[in-house]
């Protein structure tokens, strides 16, 4: 029988945010698995969760990012709670100190500085930040971050203390220096590798290179490269359906066999 359940909705922020720590708080007391609970087995499931954010986010999919972020609200309040049983902060001093921070690092709007730019906004942020402590505007780039994603949040970074290219242009002639620097890697008749670690060096070049002018053009090098994995699947699968339908086997297929099975998808827009 269903007892001590929180009313069904709650009709203002405060009062949805209090629901929320009330069930929390009591799954805490009284549930075995959140008895359990500690910041370190909660990591991966909120890992995990914001995948699947990212994912609902891509697709534009607004019932589904609605309940992630629900999952990832729970997280975040659940780590806000094992740390006050700790003795270390409670949820009160997280909401507080997001907002002493913001308002410090937003002087144009909270006090006398001047900033008419988003790019102006930024360069003041990492200024802040370094007047703040941070020995290195890169400190704050956390070392597990996606290899793709750490490229392009370093050189946000350094952008907003002005070390970045002024034209695109420019930023274009370093990507074809580095693709001919990646080129000179391979023997040229045979395509075969000269030096497989240098060529692993230039190629790492070639990519970053790549990512700082999708910044330049403002394409998000993630969501990009991820919608094109996405299209390949959609592709992909097709092919393997048709080839299904038609009783084949892929691997007794000849590539032109499974092109007109691909070129039958992009037709589709798939």
């Amino acid at each position: 029988m269903a007892r001590n359940i929180p009313p069904a909705y709650a009709d203002t922020d405060t009062g949805a945010f209090k629901r929320l720590l009330t069930v929390l708080n009591t799954l805490r007391e009284q549930c075995p698995w959140d008895k359990k609970q500690t910041m370190e087995s909660l990591r991966h499931l909120t890992i995990e969760e914001t995948y699947e954010l990212s994912d609902a986010i891509l697709e534009q999919d607004y019932d589904e990012i609605k309940k992630e972020l629900g999952d990832i609200m729970l997280h975040l309040t659940f780590y806000a709670r094992i740390a006050s049983e700790e003795g270390k902060f409670d949820i009160k001093e997280v909401l507080n100190s997001a907002c002493d921070k913001l308002i410090v690092r937003h002087p144009h709007i909270y006090g006398d500085v001047t900033a008419d730019t988003e790019e102006e906004v930024k360069r003041n942020w990492e200024q802040i930040k370094l007047k703040q402590g941070n020995k290195s505007v890169l400190g704050g780039v956390p070392s597990s971050l996606p290899a793709l994603v750490k490229a392009s949040r370093i050189q946000e970074k350094v952008k907003g203390i002005g070390f970045d290219w002024e034209e695109k242009v420019q930023v274009w002639k370093k990507v074809e220096e580095e693709l001919n620097e990646f080129k000179e890697q391979f023997n040229t008749e045979s395509q075969t590798l000269i030096d497989t670690e240098e060529a692993e060096n230039e190629f790492g070049d070639l990519l970053f290179s790549l990512i700082n002018y999708a910044r330049f053009i403002n394409i998000n090098p993630e969501n990009a490269l991820e919608k094109t994995n996405r299209k390949f699947i959609r592709r992909f699968t097709y092919l393997e359906q048709k080839a299904a339908e038609a009783g084949k086997q892929l691997q007794d297929m000849s590539l032109a066999e499974m092109d007109v099975y691909w070129n039958e998808a992009k037709a589709h827009k798939l």
